[in-house]
């Protein structure tokens, strides 16, 4: 069983900057993807960005330029680098992974990220 621990959230001011980590360990050989997804209050889960075992990367429109996802295989760890944050970027972000690019089963316990204006 894989499990995903994340870390790095925080309360930041509008137009600052935070780097969300997530290590993976467990059953890490099953994990072709890891990804980061978001959800504010009253609204649903969104997939944030992701990525693959070998870099390929997607990201959704209201982040693009401003996040970065990355991953280090060999510390079987991901990164969200947050840049530009906005208000509307609060919400718990939730670390996940699969075996697969759309079947994301794996998840973290969530991480808090407030931006003040």
């Amino acid at each position: 069983q894989v499990q995903l621990v994340e870390s790095g959230g925080g309360l930041v001011q509008s137009g600052g900057s935070l780097r969300l980590s997530c290590t993976a360990s467990g059953g890490i050989l099953a994990i072709y993807a890891m990804g980061w997804y978001r959800q504010a209050p009253g609204k649903p889960r969104e997939r944030v960005a992701r990525i693959t075992h070998n870099g390929v990367t997607d990201y959704a429109d209201s982040v693009k330029g401003r996040f970065t996802i990355s991953r280090d295989n060999a510390k079987n760890t991901a990164y969200l680098e947050m840049n530009n944050l906005e208000p509307g970027d609060t919400a718990v972000y939730f670390c996940s992974a699969g075996q697969n690019w759309f079947d994301f089963k794996y998840w973290g316990q969530g991480t808090q990220v407030t931006v003040s204006s």
